[in-house]
């Protein structure tokens, strides 16, 4: 019965993407010159908290900051495509249709600099989640301990300390860009978590909730508030819920989602965002990254990573879990200049076999620091506790933390948060390409940067 249950849902999965677009492409313009917009009335396109946050920290509104020329987007959709993605920062679009003749005459339009294919319909589907990390259910913490089974993985980065002190994320607002936050909704435990809101860029008008559970257990990292059960690194912060991962195939469109997704989180005026995704493999082999592309600006989602800082926040992402695989290597946009990538290791300190390592192609230290990820206390999708294994989890660990420390030091930009925080590694003297600058001391990193 179950077999034939799994049989009618890839049947139908099949039929869907039959009845679609066959391909998406990915189309780069040469500027913005024909814009109605002026950089002199960023009101007209920048929420008012996110001009507060450049004003704050001193960061220029740029030609970046422009929408899409619209006279552009029409004239592409005049040749019979539909538009699935567009992103201001790196001035592109991504376009759905069926037959390459119309991206030929795409190409003809003289705004247009080049064009590439970012999604074919797949003869499959694939569940990427169920392959990506390992999952054991436990009971929960010891009830002595406010943070239950948060305590260890945050300790080790002295985050409770920050927690103590009064800070836990409370006026901080973060995103989690993955691949769904399935049931988290209804999971009673996870009832307190401050959700601001939802968008799925991969199925507009899709709920989030119904999607993967990889963003549930991320989450839960960050956001639980359940004392002397789990707390997280954040548990009074508010969150931004984005899906840009689609988990039926691997293809380089998905690059443009997040892309989609990091701009409306600029957009909504969020302080911190989390990325647990990485892309270096693809269903079309032709298409895969090598190692000399991990320069931090070959991959579009690397070069769109790296415009985070520069709009005034911190983007924390995961190293990969390729390190006892062949690629060994960091997976886009954890090679991405101006984020913080986080690595993972055990509670014992030593490195997960799974971490990917660097450095960068350009010989950048790469990850930053390292945190748990191996046996991390996540919310499974029952909503009791559970444990896994990645540096998908890691990562948010530290976003968490990341934002108390924010909430502590409202005086830093994001560029000098990222950077105190590499400073508050133990490996500060002797950074290398596997654990980074170490293990971040958040109540070091506090310290570090009190006002004079």
């Amino acid at each position: 019965m179950k077999r034939a249950i799994l049989f009618i849902w890839a049947l139908a999965a099949l039929t869907a993407f039959a009845q679609q677009d066959s391909l998406k492409y990915r189309i780069y313009l040469k500027d913005k010159v024909s814009t109605t917009y002026s950089l002199d009335r960023p009101s007209e396109f920048l929420s008012l908290k996110a001009i507060e946050r450049r004003m704050k920290q001193q960061l220029p509104i740029d030609s970046t900051d422009l929408p899409v020329c619209q006279n552009y987007i029409e004239a592409i959709q005049a040749k019979g495509v539909r538009i699935v993605a567009k992103g201001k920062w790196e001035n592109f679009v991504t376009v759905s249709c069926s037959d390459t003749i119309v991206i030929d005459r795409i190409m003809e339009l003289p705004f247009v600099a080049s064009a590439k294919k970012v999604w074919r319909c797949p003869s499959r589907v694939r569940n990427k989640a169920i392959k990506r990390d390992s999952l054991v259910n436990k009971a929960w913490g010891d009830k002595e301990d406010w943070h239950g089974n948060g305590h260890k993985q945050i300790a080790i980065s002295n985050g409770h300390k920050l927690h103590e002190a009064g800070f836990k994320g409370e006026g901080m607002s973060i995103a989690v860009i993955d691949d769904g936050y399935h049931n988290v909704d209804i999971i009673p435990v996870m009832s307190n978590i401050r959700i601001l809101g939802t968008h799925d860029f991969v199925t507009p008008g899709g709920d989030v909730f119904a999607a993967g559970n990889h963003g549930l257990a991320v989450l839960s990292c960050i956001a639980m508030n359940q004392p002397y059960k789990m707390v997280g690194t954040a548990p009074e912060a508010s969150y931004w819920l984005l899906r840009s991962e689609d988990s039926a195939t691997e293809q380089p469109v998905e690059e443009d989602y997040w892309a989609n997704a990091i701009e409306f989180a600029d957009s909504v005026g969020v302080d911190v965002v989390n990325t647990s995704l990485g892309y270096f493999d693809f269903d079309d082999p032709f298409t895969d990254y090598r190692l000399r592309d991990l320069t931090g600006k070959y991959a579009m989602i690397s070069r769109q990573a790296a415009h985070v800082a520069n709009k005034g926040m911190v983007l924390v992402c995961s190293a990969g879990n390729a390190g006892s695989s062949s690629w060994k290597k960091l997976t886009p946009p954890s090679d991405a200049e101006h984020v913080l990538t986080v690595g993972a290791i055990a509670k014992n300190g030593k490195l997960a076999s799974f971490s990917s390592v660097g450095n960068t192609t350009d010989n950048r230290i790469k990850p930053d620091v390292v945190a748990v990820g191996v046996s991390a206390a996540v919310v499974a999708t029952d909503g009791q506790p559970s444990f896994l294994g990645g540096t998908s989890f890691s990562s948010p660990i530290v976003c968490g933390m990341v934002t108390c420390l924010w909430q502590a030091l409202p005086h830093l930009t994001a560029k000098e948060l990222i950077e105190v925080i590499r400073r508050s590694g133990d490996r500060l003297e002797y950074p290398d390409n596997i654990y980074g600058y170490g293990v971040p001391d958040m109540w070091k990193a506090y310290e570090l940067s009190l006002p004079l």
